[in-house]
């Protein structure tokens, strides 16, 4: 997925807009097992997923936690330090070797400042990523763990394939014998 169709998935943008922001965005590749953004800092980039699938998760006692699962066209933030400045909750491994688009907070931040239309787009930015954490955690209050399976099939079938089962069950919220049992009821 080329750059300028992801940044515009999330909020269209002039091209004058897509040319000046595209000036601070640069491709890097990682390889599976990296850690790109890591718990208990402040991270001062914002990726988008040009080619990969990776995981944001923490450690609290013994068992990782999974919070969330990005793909192509998905973007790879710390929240809290995009909107704070403060150090995140959340590291984020990369569960496949991935091609990445990476861009410096702080020039965003500068960007939001020179023009309204990348301010806005950063504001949608938030919002998505507001509405997504949202969804999550209303999934996990009320919502059985069959119903949680069942949706995720339904919206992110390609996960399944590409994502160990042990990060689906953590992201679920069950253990794998749970997850083994909804499987078998299919």
């Amino acid at each position: 997925m080329e750059i300028s169709q992801l940044l515009n998935e999330i909020y269209p943008l002039p091209p004058a807009s897509i040319t000046e922001i595209c000036k601070y965005i640069k491709e890097v590749s990682y390889e599976k097992g990296d850690i790109i953004l890591r718990a208990d800092k402040v991270e001062t980039k914002t990726f988008f997923i040009k080619k990969g699938i990776v995981r944001a998760f923490a450690t609290p006692v013994e068992n990782d936690i999974t919070f969330w699962f990005g793909e192509e066209g998905e973007t790879i933030l710390s929240m809290r330090s995009y909107v704070e400045h403060k150090k995140g909750y959340e590291n984020v491994e990369l569960l496949e070797n991935c091609d990445l688009y990476e861009l410096d907070n702080g020039h965003l931040q500068e960007l939001f400042n020179k023009d309204i239309h990348i301010a806005n787009w950063g504001r949608k930015l938030a919002e998505t990523e507001l509405l997504k954490i949202e969804k999550r955690l209303i999934s996990r209050e009320l919502q059985s763990a069959k119903q949680r399976y069942d949706e995720l099939m339904n919206n992110r079938a390609s996960l399944l394939q590409r994502v160990p089962l042990k990060f689906i069950a953590s992201y679920l919220g069950i253990t794998q014998v749970s997850l083994s049992r909804i499987r078998k009821e299919k």
